[in-house]
């Protein structure tokens, strides 16, 4: 990963306006502040690799004002998106914590500003901030429910429920209110939609248009605007509660 260049600083969001499903977000400002303090600034641009699949490095890498995709290769040789993360997010925490090599690539979306963490600084940081082993621990968690929800959903529900819940979440834990609704303040292509889904690009093309058309949803070029979250629960199966359904323990 390339070094800071100038011309490609970036501000600092304030404290407190990280994504409230993000690990920031969910912080208390000690811990927070803590956080933020540890490691060294990096910035990247579009196209720029934090960490790659196989590899055996451990940093950690806290994502201040950021988008990145996770990716990995399947067996027939394609790559998959295994999913999004934003400024609040943490990603290379499985290595720091087990040391076993990278599961996935993370590459930025668009410009980004880190911290690179050690692993050695991480866990120290861990130990001595039960708050923040804890969050982290929520993070993992909620990482794997994410990938055990789509494998479940697969096999079971139409790309339409598929497409509404991936929706639903993404706007649960990184919507932006507007004046329209709730915008997704991550930049997604269809296919990239389609691969979060499990479904091929036409098959999520159509199910997007009937979302459209019940008023449920506005897209433009990567943006998405949920319009109303109440009936993209129902199309989603879902109850009150946007995570109410359940998974394998």
């Amino acid at each position: 990963m390339n070094g800071p260049e100038p011309g490609r600083r970036r501000v600092i969001r304030k404290v407190g306006k990280w994504p409230r499903g993000s690990l920031l977000g969910g912080l208390g400002e000690e811990a927070r502040d803590e956080l933020l303090g540890l490691g060294r600034p990096r910035q990247l641009t579009a196209g720029e690799t934090l960490m790659l699949e196989g590899d055996r490095s451990t940093e950690v890498f806290l994502l201040v004002d950021a988008c990145v995709k996770v990716t990995a290769n399947t067996e027939s040789g394609k790559v998959t998106l295994l999913g999004i993360r934003v400024g609040g997010d943490l990603v290379g925490e499985f290595a720091a914590l087990d040391g076993h090599p990278r599961v996935a690539t993370v590459t930025a979306a668009g410009p980004c500003l880190v911290r690179l963490i050690t692993q050695e600084t991480f866990v120290a940081f861990l130990r001595r901030c039960p708050e923040a082993a804890l969050a982290v621990n929520r993070a993992v968690v909620d990482k794997v429910r994410w990938t055990t929800r789509r494998r479940v959903e697969y096999g079971t529900f139409s790309t339409l429920t598929r497409l509404s819940r991936v929706i639903v979440e993404l706007a649960w834990s990184y919507g932006e209110p507007v004046s329209e609704g709730v915008m997704i303040g991550v930049a997604l292509t269809q296919p990239e939609l389609a691969a979060l889904v499990g479904a091929a690009d036409p098959t999520v093309h159509k199910a997007l248009t009937v979302l459209r058309r019940a008023g449920v949803l506005g897209t433009g070029y990567r943006r998405i605007v949920v319009h109303d979250i109440r009936r993209l629960q129902t199309f989603a199966g879902l109850g009150e509660n946007p995570l109410d359904y359940e998974v394998p323990a």
